[in-house]
């Protein structure tokens, strides 16, 4: 009963060289040559061999490194299915928060026809919030919330922590540009070089040249400001928030006089059909304003982030004190689950200025108009 039978045996080798027929056919099947398919097999057949010894039979995505590793530990050797399935989940899942991109359009707003003065070509339009439903309201500041955080008013009524320190030498406001190269539509685009849609990194028309003119107004203002111009979306548009947290801490290490960070971008809003159009605020003057978005992130995506109710009471306070100025200039606060680095301060607000639609001059305009009254603001609550 324990002796193979010479049939037996003659199958189990022609078993095995089927098999390995066509294991050298599927290594070799891309040679172009006898010797580069010889070298193939001789690259693969160590590997085969070590796969084989540590179960690599088994069809998971791990590699032989990893189950090298397991096989140190019979323990680590059994739970090998457990670890190939949380593996591929994290080769899924995104890893950065940026994939939560602010949403293009608050839920419902109407959208309200005006003129601009500023003709690109782009349809115009006010959007303003019509009714308190889907909103949290503190004051004339809408907020609209996509996170699992209850807002109270008591709360958001609350002083901000960030504050100017009177007596301070050292820059108080960093700028900076995650997506420097967003950009606005001229009314002449001749000779623009685009990176992309809706991009360049001409700084004449992208949001670098917004931050240019809010730093020139805190300046004038007497507030010292350091403007980062680095385009961190530029030449790769991803993990474009790992390279701007990066700088934001080394300025922070550089300059610990930082009280605030303005991350300046532009919004993308368009029609059911996907054309883009501009969203603008009437100023009284012949050139209308862009309008803004105030953007705070939170703990919501489970990054870490316990003071992220700082930054929403300032978004709070600089919401109220610009619509009291100008009640259109504002869309509704966006609370999101990402925190789009504002935990490196508890003074950091992600600034919208515009959409794509909009001409450069009214997100001029509206950058020189935010930073007019945020300056204000913040030298009534100095410390």
């Amino acid at each position: 009963m324990g002796l193979v039978s010479p049939l037996m045996r003659r199958r189990l080798k022609a078993l095995l060289l089927a098999g390995g027929t066509l294991w050298a056919i599927s290594v070799t099947a891309g040679s172009d040559s006898a010797a580069a398919a010889a070298a193939a097999l001789r690259d693969a057949l160590p590997l085969w061999a070590l796969q084989w010894e540590l179960g690599g039979a088994q069809t998971d995505t791990l590699s032989s490194a990893a189950v090298l590793t397991l096989s140190e530990s019979p323990l680590l050797l059994s739970a090998r299915p457990a670890v190939a399935e949380l593996w591929a989940q994290a080769e899924e899942e995104p890893q950065f928060e940026e994939l939560d991109r602010p949403a293009a359009q608050p839920v419902e707003e109407t959208p309200t026809e005006t003129v601009s003065g500023t003709d690109n070509g782009v349809p115009a339009r006010t959007l303003i919030p019509t009714a308190p439903d889907g909103y949290t309201v503190c004051g004339n500041a809408y907020i609209s919330n996509t996170t699992d955080h209850a807002l109270s008013m008591d709360t958001l009524r609350q002083p901000f922590a960030a504050a100017l320190v009177a007596e301070e030498t050292g820059p108080q406001i960093l700028i900076v540009h995650t997506h420097g190269s967003e950009a606005y539509t001229p009314a002449d685009p001749e000779g623009i070089v685009w990176s992309g849609d809706h991009r360049t990194t001409d700084s004449r028309y992208n949001v670098v040249r917004i931050g240019d003119e809010m730093a020139d107004v805190f300046s004038e203002a007497g507030i010292s400001v350091l403007h980062d111009r680095t385009l961190h979306d530029y030449p790769s548009y991803s993990d474009a928030y790992d390279r701007s947290l990066s700088a934001i801490e080394d300025y922070l290490i550089q300059y610990p006089s930082i009280r605030f960070v303005l991350d300046i971008h532009r919004d993308a809003v368009a029609d059911a059909n996907g054309n883009q159009y501009k969203v603008v605020a009437n100023t009284g003057e012949d050139c209308p304003a862009a309008q803004l978005t105030l953007v705070v992130g939170s703990d919501g995506s489970g990054l870490s982030h316990p003071h992220w109710m700082e930054n929403l009471r300032l978004a709070v306070a600089v919401q109220e004190r610009l619509l009291a100025q100008n009640p259109t200039l504002m869309r509704p606060i966006l609370l999101r689950n990402s925190r789009y680095n504002q935990h490196a301060t508890t003074g950091s607000l992600l600034v919208e200025v515009g959409a794509a639609g909009n001409a450069p001059e009214e997100a001029i305009l509206a950058g020189r108009l935010f930073a007019q009254q945020f300056a204000a603001l913040l030298q009534e609550n100095q410390t």
